[in-house]
Order: structure tokens, then C-alpha cells, then sequence
């Protein structure tokens, strides 16, 4: 019985505080979309049109935002989590770097242990030639996938903290519309 009051405490306060965070202005960090007449970035909230075939990726590493394009026009945009040491290009297995360079969607994977995923062709021949040189492996399994399993109620707050193993992570709703709208040979540009 104690066990069990202690555990709800700890739920509590565990919702409290990301009830805390999420309505503070830490939380406001909502999808972006860049109004390109007033060069400033502009909170929108809507969802993909369920026709849309996406046809470019662009992930900018510093920003943390991930852009989508159709017909060289920029639909909409994300906030993301990377790699735990985000900064460069990912060199080797286990580095916690997520890659830079022109990439491609080449799997879109249901039965993913983080929600859905959509595959990225990391690693290309010069990154499997550059890590040979240093007698490592590249790496590989890089993604933009949403929460892990059982862990979707985190939502937006995974964004505060980069947590990846260098995959980019998005949550489970923003995962959804890219997994319809995001087909297999897209093109993804990852810069720093």
C-alpha cells in the first residue's frame, strides 16, 4: 500500500511539472514556418494535407528545425531533437553525432521500437571510406522516428534536450504525417 501511494505522489508531481512545462514559455516552441516577405519565423499549427507527396527534406542541425518542400516550396517545418553531440558530422558508431550532407528516405519502417521511422542512406561510400581510414565503422540505422514506445505522453518536451543516438526525433503526431507524406527516394540535405 505504501508502495502505491509513493507511486502516485510520484505521478503527481511528475504531471505537475510537465503541466508546468508545457504552459510555460519554455513550451513555446511550436512548429515554425519562416514568412519569407517578413525574413522572421512565424508559430503555426496545422497538419499536412493528406494528398501531399513531400519531395525535399532540409534539416538545419543548429536551428533544430526540420523543413519540408514540395515543388521547391516550403510547406512546413518542425522542431527536432538530434544526437547527444550534435555538433559535426557523424564519423563512427556510437559518436551520438547525427550526419551532415545530402541523404535520401530509403525505408519507412511500421514495427519501429520509436513509434514510426522513416530510413535515411546514412551511411554513403565516403562516410564507410572515412571511418575505414580510422579502422571504425561508420555506423548506421540513422532515422527521423518519433518517442519510444510507451513513452509518446512525453510529446513536445523531448525537444528540450537532445537524446538521440544521432537519429533525428520528432513526436509521434509530427511522425505520423511524415510517415504518409514522406515517400521512399526523398531527397534529405542535413546541414550543420
Amino acid at each position: 500500500m505504501k508502495k502505491v501511494v509513493i507511486l502516485l505522489l510520484f505521478l503527481i508531481v511528475l504531471s505537475a511539472i510537465i503541466a508546468f512545462m508545457l504552459y510555460s514559455g519554455r513550451s513555446q516552441k511550436e512548429d515554425y514556418t519562416i514568412n519569407h516577405s517578413k525574413d522572421s519565423i512565424m508559430p503555426v499549427e496545422f497538419s499536412l494535407p493528406d494528398d501531399i507527396q513531400i519531395d525535399r527534406i532540409l534539416v538545419v542541425k543548429s536551428k533544430r528545425l526540420l523543413h519540408v518542400y514540395k515543388d521547391k516550396k516550403l510547406i512546413k517545418t518542425y522542431q527536432i531533437a538530434l544526437g547527444s553531440a550534435p555538433v559535426g558530422h557523424k564519423e563512427f558508431e556510437g559518436d551520438g553525432k547525427t550526419p551532415e550532407g545530402i541523404y535520401t528516405i530509403n525505408d519507412k519502417n511500421p514495427n519501429s521500437s520509436y513509434y514510426l521511422n522513416l530510413g535515411i542512406s546514412y551511411p554513403n561510400e565516403a562516410d564507410k571510406v572515412h571511418a575505414s581510414k580510422f579502422g571504425k565503422s561508420p555506423g548506421g540505422d540513422i532515422k527521423i522516428h518519433g518517442l519510444k514506445n510507451g513513452l509518446g505522453f512525453i510529446g513536445k518536451l523531448h525537444r528540450e534536450i537532445d537524446w538521440t543516438q544521432g537519429c533525428i526525433a520528432v513526436t509521434n503526431e509530427e511522425i505520423d504525417e511524415l510517415y504518409k507524406a514522406v515517400p521512399i527516394g526523398t531527397e534529405i540535405e542535413i546541414r550543420k
